[in-house]
């Protein structure tokens, strides 16, 4: 018999239930200190049985009812009786392999902290380490917890993948456009599936449901400051927001009073349709059969409320006019950028609150389109003339946004203290939109 095998009796007799509680002690002993052999171990309420197998373990009488064992006699008893081995050993064999568990400790943290490095060099590797949503959004992954529920290496693309789609989004930093900038990824970036495929290899991983894409909508939210999604709509709506098409044919831009030139299929049908009145809804994929060309001179009036188109349309007036429906999304954007690109002026109106200030930053921003009663007298008289009608007008709330168009816009929010939605201004609105010709309401 090797020195390395324990003897089946010798086993037998470590192993009887006398000395059951001594071994299940020292596990927890060995395991929380690191597997050292060091200190004592006492041992309360003994009984007589107890007494005896441990006397005859270490070789020293016990008397009373506590024994106080010392752990580097006991091994070195071990390694020169019948067991021929020392403490670690003998436990290890009686009770299980033992973990170190501050090595093992260590060894995670280390982990967890090999996945934020790796994740702090794809920021900086796309230059995207100094954008504002960054660090918040990685605190806040590392907050929740998900990905130290993986295995590290599990953990560590997931996160770089995030951070991948995220550059996708952004485009050149020195670009100045797309999320990195603070404003909607540019239209024309691949739908999702195509993005997905690009980074992760497989059209299915940013499906709704896997953690990847749950991740990344945390990040583009953070980048639009805007609150994260809570179901299927709000998570396409913020997908479209960010640039990305989930599809060509759900969502859709709202549009009345648009009578482009040409005699293709879609181009006749929306001009019927403004002929006669009525509001279109016009999808991606209409879009992308679309050639845009239009009368000299076309101004286009884009609004964040349906309201405004519905009110249009029941008033008849006959100026082109667009629906972003709050952030605008890929479909929108395509439409304006094409109808900017054919020479169009964008005339651009939205909601006197923090998050239709910073929308209409990014919509002044990229397409030079003028403020559509969006000024600091604007603001004033929308409040005044809602208190001189007794309407309560609900309280700004978030942090100011500055208004690049106008300097005197967000003191004056911060100072009346309230927001004014775009519908409380219809009828000034409705006014713009009648052209000379539109017969009186």
């Amino acid at each position: 018999m090797s020195a390395a095998e324990m003897t089946p009796q010798t086993r037998a007799w470590l192993d009887q239930p006398a000395l059951a509680r001594l071994w299940d002690r020292l596990r927890d002993r060995l395991e929380r200190g690191g597997l050292q052999v060091r200190g004592r171990l006492r041992l309360d309420g003994v009984t007589a049985a107890e007494r005896e197998a441990l006397a005859l373990l270490t070789g020293r009488p016990y008397t009373g009812d506590a024994v106080s064992i010392a752990l580097p006699d006991l091994d070195a008893q071990l390694r020169t009786g019948a067991a021929e081995r020392g403490l670690v050993e003998v436990v290890a064999e009686l009770r299980g392999p033992l973990t170190d568990r501050p090595a093992a400790r260590d060894a995670r943290r280390a982990a967890a902290e090999a996945v934020w490095a790796a994740a702090d060099h794809a920021l900086r590797s796309h230059g995207l380490a100094d954008a504002a949503w960054s660090g918040p959004w990685l605190e806040e992954v590392r907050r929740a917890g998900t990905l130290a529920r993986l295995a590290p290496e599990n953990a560590r693309r997931l996160i770089v993948q995030a951070i991948d789609v995220m550059a996708l989004l952004a485009g050149p930093a020195s670009s100045g456009a797309g999320l990195a900038s603070g404003s909607p990824g540019a239209a024309g970036l691949p739908g999702r599936g195509e993005l997905a495929e690009r980074v992760t290899g497989t059209a299915h991983g940013l499906d709704d449901g896997t953690l990847l894409a749950r991740i990344v909508l945390r990040a583009v939210a953070r980048s639009l400051d805007v609150a994260p999604p809570q179901d299927a709509r709000s998570r396409r709506e913020l997908w479209e927001a960010a640039g990305v098409a989930v599809d060509r044919v759900s969502t859709t831009v709202l549009t009345h009073g648009l009578a482009p030139l040409g005699d293709e299929p879609t181009v006749r049908l929306l001009r019927d349709r403004t002929r006669a009145g009525f509001e279109t809804h016009l999808t991606l994929r209409d879009l992308n059969r679309m050639t845009w060309r239009l009368p000299p001179d076309t101004e286009v009036f884009v609004c964040e409320n349906p309201r405004v188109v519905e009110a249009a349309a029941d008033r008849g007036c006959t100026r082109p006019l667009v629906c972003v429906s709050g952030n605008p999304t890929t479909t929108a954007l395509t439409l304006l950028d094409a109808l900017h690109a054919a020479g169009a002026r964008l005339a651009y109106r939205g909601d006197f609150d923090w998050p239709g200030i910073a929308i209409a930053n990014r919509m002044i921003g990229r397409y030079a389109a003028r403020p559509w009663r969006m000024r600091a007298t604007d603001y004033e008289q929308h409040v005044a003339t809602a208190r001189d009608r007794g309407t309560p007008l609900p309280p700004l709330t978030g942090a100011p946004v500055d208004a690049v168009w106008d300097p005197e816009l967000t003191p004056a929010m911060t100072a009346l203290g309230v927001a004014v939605q775009e519908e409380s201004a219809l009828e000034l609105l409705l006014a713009d939109l009648l052209s000379p010709e539109d017969p009186p309401a």
